[in-house]
């Protein structure tokens, strides 16, 4: 007994070796963030010396002066709106079509679902490329948004179907035996149950949208959006202290609904 029990509090207290591999992944991961927002303050136009001969707001006060900033801000901001509202409606519905379904297509339907987010964004891309070819669409701000659905979509689905297989059938069935129809269920039962899972669902979806660039290319045209912006922007050595400043300021906008999603899709006794 008290051997089990010395093995449950070793595994409980981590080693030193497996502390110190887990402060190593986190800086791995996020050296390179915190060398974009040093370098949003250097002096230094060019380079990237270390340490910065001198930091500045100059290139804040530059990059807030730039209307082809604000407007590609703009244009990504209205894309992964749209897209996200258009994944919420459709993700839902084919959350709440397949949770309990027991269809034969079920687990094909699964899989068609998930498809767009499991292959590279560039095969993605290119087939959207070649549906439009042939039913000639030009790209324009709602093939981005068609592009962007399909695969937040998948972020709201696995949100909602999620909780939807945690939701208690007797619920649901107690409230039709207590003579609510199908509506009021909906409403009284499963969308308050459903509510955080579409809202965290909403904003990875906004998020993953906002930053998405392999898709854009091949479905925006001459739109630019910030990711686009980014891109055309690596060839221009002198604007890269812009760069990183609009670089912090993306950060700071995909950050927020990231922790917001992360916090909402929580256990409940974890968030108390």
């Amino acid at each position: 007994m008290r051997s089990r029990r010395a093995q449950g509090a070793a595994w409980d207290a981590p080693s030193f070796g497996a502390r110190l591999a887990a402060f190593a992944g986190i800086a791995f991961l996020h050296a390179p963030v915190a060398i974009i927002v040093l370098y949003a303050f250097t002096t230094e136009d060019r380079t990237y010396d270390f340490p910065p001969p001198g930091l500045t707001l100059r290139w804040f006060a530059l990059a807030f002066e730039r209307s082809d900033i604000w407007q590609s801000m703009r244009l990504s901001i209205g894309v992964a709106g749209v897209a996200t509202l258009a994944a919420l409606a459709l993700g839902t519905l084919a959350a709440f079509a397949l949770a309990r379904s027991r269809i034969r297509a079920k687990n094909a339907l699964t899989l068609l679902l998930v498809l767009p987010i499991a292959l590279p964004g560039i095969i993605t891309g290119i087939a959207l490329l070649a549906a439009m070819k042939i039913v000639g669409v030009e790209p324009s701000f709602w093939t981005i948004v068609a592009g962007h659905t399909t695969f937040c979509i998948v972020i709201v689905y696995n949100n909602v179907v999620a909780r939807l297989r945690r939701l208690p059938q007797s619920w649901i069935e107690a409230s039709m035996d207590l003579g609510a129809d199908g509506w009021q269920t909906f409403r009284r039962i499963l969308l308050p149950q459903v509510a955080t899972a579409l809202l965290a669902g909403g904003m990875l979806a906004f998020a993953l949208s906002f930053d998405e660039i392999i898709v854009t290319i091949f479905t925006a045209g001459h739109e630019r959006t910030l990711p686009i912006w980014f891109f055309n922007e690596l060839f221009r050595p002198r604007e890269r202290p812009i760069t990183n400043v609009v670089a912090v300021l993306v950060m700071a906008v995909t950050l927020v609904p990231i922790l917001l999603a992360y916090h909402l899709t929580r256990p409940a006794a974890e968030r108390d």
